[in-house]
């Protein structure tokens, strides 16, 4: 029988369905597994969401995961990411971007190294370092993984440090708008999507990010297709979010989930999250993306029952001082 430790990976459920001609019927389902409660277990499929009683269950077990995602598809997401946080200061090196935001979060000011630099790895990694010291900044490039694992082992061999690992997340928007009741975001404190983010927003913002300086605005707005989440209950703002939509249409970009803590345990983040799923989805997104600290396990668990799985995972490093 399954157990908490199946959370999270790829299953297969045989369970009956009814009894014909005196023998019991049974039907297969292949999933992840993102609850498992003492009377049902639920999967994402990739028709959606399956909610099995136990009582149902005639067998299930844990089957291999899936193949990793191709280079290409490691790429065209890694580009859509990067469109929906766009830094101010950009440049290229052959086809790796060079990104600054006056240091606001690390992924408007790194490196990123996707696609063919036009030189010698080590002579890449030296110019990456020259035009982060003409900004006055120090180096960091951002390390898609297992894509960039090259870059990786030249930065280990330079002695470039490396931040948490984060875990770059996907779901089918067919399977995550269902993940959430369309009444949840009809009760008190419901979802207000904005072309433009409030002060208080901002301020939301801010406190997370410790500050907001100029090029900040300009990572959170200059993107055509954006969306600012408000919840407010009495008058006070309570939950934040924001969702973009890149990729040539494809990709609702979810970031900046932020519940305040007296409003938290309310599903307030689930809102947000349906709220812009919808949004996208009208807008012709198809699938949706977030970035999570691998280490941030409440954050971790909430996208894993609301069907998000990893596609692959990053490393910002940081050139040793």
């Amino acid at each position: 029988m399954l157990r908490e430790q199946d959370l999270g990976h790829r299953i297969v459920v045989r369970r009956r369905v009814g009894v014909r001609g005196g023998r019991p019927v049974y039907s297969d389902a292949l999933g992840e597994l993102v609850e498992l409660t003492e009377t049902h277990l639920t999967l994402t499929t990739r028709q959606g969401r399956l909610r099995v009683p136990i009582a149902e269950v005639h067998r299930a077990k844990r089957v291999p995961a899936a193949r990793r995602p191709t280079a290409a598809a490691m790429v065209e997401l890694e580009l859509a990411a990067d469109e929906a946080w766009p830094a101010p200061v950009r440049a290229r090196l052959g086809d790796w971007l060079l990104r600054a935001a006056d240091g606001w979060t690390g992924r408007a000011n790194s490196a990123l190294p996707v696609g063919d630099p036009d030189r010698p790895l080590p002579a890449a990694v030296d110019a990456v370092q020259r035009w982060y010291a003409g900004h006055g900044q120090p180096a960091m490039v951002n390390t898609p993984l297992p894509l960039a694992a090259p870059v990786g082992t030249e930065l280990d061999r330079r002695g470039w440090h490396s931040r948490p690992p984060v875990l770059v997340q996907t779901v089918p928007l067919a399977t995550l708008v269902p993940a959430v009741p369309a009444d949840a975001c009809d009760v008190v404190g419901a979802v207000e999507l904005a072309t433009a983010p409030s002060a208080d927003w901002l301020a939301v913002a801010a406190g997370r990010k410790g500050g907001l300086p100029d090029a900040a605005r300009h990572v959170l707005t200059a993107v055509d297709q954006v969306r600012f989440a408000h919840v407010y209950v009495d008058g006070t703002l309570v939950a934040v979010g924001r969702g973009t939509v890149t990729g040539r249409g494809r990709w609702l970009g979810l970031c900046l989930i932020e519940v305040l803590p007296a409003a938290r345990r309310q599903g307030l983040a689930a809102r947000l999250i349906r709220a812009l799923a919808d949004w996208a989805t009208g807008a012709g997104a198809t699938d949706a993306f977030l970035q999570v600290e691998q280490s941030n396990a409440g954050a971790v668990a909430l996208y894993r029952k609301l069907g998000f799985t990893t596609h692959h995972t990053y490393l910002t490093r940081v050139a040793p001082q």
